[in-house]
């Protein structure tokens, strides 16, 4: 589904949607053409359970059964999420890492989570390149000022006491 927006007196499609909406960024479209699409858990394969948080959040965490616990049962994975307070996003959340463990078992390094760690990793041998590319440029040609500046200070010929 293509969605349009007026943006600098153009139309975008937007081609993904994070937390915050749509993304209108080509980088984006190219990202996530390649990622495969989320697998999908039928319910009669899951059993889930609500046990009490533990841990930083205080009285509310504590006393109420809002942490959810996922267990795949052809697999026997367990995934536990207490990420907010509430035991619905705590649901969504962990179908979701039941979903991407899952998938990494399955499909190994053709995963969703696979492919986001390479292209960050990629991304990120990218830049360090660029880095040392500056680095190496800077080194072999110093700055003409600094140079000049170097040559023009008067030597100090003031006797020490």
């Amino acid at each position: 589904m293509l969605l349009h927006r007026s943006f600098k007196s153009r139309l975008l499609p937007a081609i993904a949607t994070d937390c915050y909406g749509p993304v209108y960024s080509a980088s984006v479209r190219k990202f996530a053409a390649q990622l495969p699409a989320r697998l999908v858990i039928p319910e009669e394969e899951i059993e889930e359970s609500f046990l009490k948080g533990s841990g930083p959040g205080g009285q509310k965490i504590n006393k109420t059964s809002s942490a959810v616990q996922l267990k795949h049962l052809p697999t026997g994975m367990v995934v536990k999420s207490q990420a907010t307070r509430s035991r619905s996003q705590n649901r969504s959340i962990a179908r979701r890492l039941l979903a991407d463990k899952l998938e990494d078992a399955e499909k190994g390094p053709e995963s969703r989570t696979a492919l986001k760690v390479e292209a960050k990793r990629k991304k990120k041998a990218s830049k360090m390149k660029k880095a040392r590319r500056k680095h190496r440029s800077s080194a072999e040609h110093p700055n003409l000022e600094t140079a000049a500046s170097d040559q023009s200070a008067p030597d100090n010929d003031i006797p020490s006491r």
